[in-house]
């Protein structure tokens, strides 16, 4: 029986400075206040939205782009090169994606808020050079990779649905002001498809595979259930972007892959709890578990609306609970755990063992934040569903406090980190 803790053996070797990998997550709590704050500027437009510029759109490209994707480059850049025993080649180049990102996805999204065509040309240059020097960061190491093919085959996943996000973008943006495409929704489709079932989802499923066992302490889980979860997926999105850009009739099976995905999926993660070592899991696990319960329902309501059954006001709807339900809810969980485990791992001082991570978390914030994006979900859905944006307006309001506590739980680790690893004490 083995356990995907192991592959912290020499883990020390190949961290990178403290500054890179926190900086994004940094950036990512600071982006995810801003993204709440843009919802409840746009609130009364969500429930009846269908693309366009505005607050809708801006609020949801700082979530999955300086939220979820700023997280996924923190974490990638610091966990693979353990995972696979291969150091980065260079840290410069963390460095610079940092300094490209950050500005390109505000000015993208600034561009989107007002429909500036410069601020939007801008903002994708930066933030696209971003992305592509950070596939090739990880496109390097993975290929540098040894036995950790599982978890490779996803990550590789990611990256071609990485590109294949970022050249439908910016074929999107230059549509803005050519009017060169003669149905933008089934562009908008794949790109979503590919930003959020490719990209950040394989990513999310690859990850899983070694930090939740780690995290439950618990043995592997199933290979054969990972690669079926991963060829599913891939099948799906191959069909997926058949039928957003031509055959409309591949949309129903390629959803119907997605389902089957996430079912080997959570099939496995289903049998690594019930073989967990820990059995206190904490809140972190709780917004994990619904995490996995708002992926499947994500998919059946994607299958509705491609068959027409959908509900009025379905298409935000489906975002909501994609973006705001799945990916935040599962980015959250995980990082209450991550960051403190990595300060720890920083905050350690010559000789003497490791804080433990769960003194450097204050317990009051990831409670705060907790319920207050379980209510920021339920009031957001809710609005959409009413048709009212008052209710979609409280709900910003409600995720605002969450975002603002778990940024201040993620300035607290920080300084106790710092603390410990200056003067020995927390």
């Amino acid at each position: 029986m083995s356990f995907p803790g192991a592959f912290l053996g020499g883990a020390n070797e190949r961290l990178l400075p403290a500054s890179i990998p926190f900086r994004y997550f940094g950036a990512a709590a600071v982006f995810h206040v801003a993204a709440w704050l843009a919802l409840l500027l746009g609130g009364d437009e969500l429930p009846h939205s269908i693309g366009g510029f505005g607050w809708p759109l801006a609020a949801l490209h700082l979530l999955t782009l300086g939220v979820l994707a700023m997280t996924a480059i923190g974490a990638a850049l610091q966990l693979l090169p353990v995972a696979t025993r291969q150091s980065l080649r260079a840290v410069w180049p963390a460095r610079l994606i940092f300094w490209l990102f950050v500005p390109g996805v505000a000015a993208l999204s600034h561009g989107m808020a007002s429909g500036q065509e410069l601020a939007l040309a801008l903002g994708a240059g930066l933030s696209s050079a971003g992305l592509l020097i950070a596939a090739a960061l990880i496109a390097d190491n993975l290929l540098r990779a040894g036995d950790l093919a599982l978890v490779a085959s996803y990550a590789w996943g990611a990256l071609i649905s990485l590109l294949g996000l970022l050249a439908l973008g910016l074929v999107l943006i230059v549509d803005q002001s050519s009017g060169i495409l003669g149905d933008q929704r089934a562009i908008v489709v794949a790109h979503l498809g590919f930003a959020t079932y490719g990209f950040m989802g394989l990513l999310a499923l690859g990850f899983s595979q070694i930090l939740l066992p780690m995290f439950a302490l618990a043995p592997a889980p199933s290979k054969r259930l990972g690669y079926g979860a991963l060829g599913l997926a891939l099948a799906g999105l191959v069909l997926l972007v058949a039928g957003s850009l031509g055959a409309p009739r591949l949309l129903p099976p390629a959803i119907l892959l997605g389902l089957a995905a996430s079912a080997c999926h959570l099939w496995s993660m289903a049998q690594l709890m019930r073989r967990r070592m820990r059995k206190r899991l904490g809140l972190s696990f709780v917004l994990i578990r619904l995490a996995w319960a708002l992926l499947p329902l994500s998919l059946l309501l994607a299958l509705a609306l491609s068959l027409n059954l959908g509900p009025a006001r379905g298409e935000p709807l489906f975002v909501a609970l994609l973006t705001l339900g799945w990916l935040l809810t599962f980015m959250l969980g995980i990082l209450q755990r991550i960051v403190p485990f990595l300060a720890s791992m920083h905050g350690a001082r010559p000789g003497q063992p490791p804080p433990l991570p769960s003194a450097l978390a204050p317990e009051w914030t990831t409670k705060l934040s907790f319920w207050a994006h379980l209510a920021a979900l339920f009031l957001v859905s809710l609005g959409i569903i009413a048709g009212w944006g008052l209710l979609v307006r409280l709900g910003a309001v409600a995720g605002l406090v969450g975002a603002l506590a778990f940024a201040v739980f993620f300035t607290t680790v920080m300084h106790r980190m710092i603390a410990k690893k200056s003067d020995g004490e927390v």
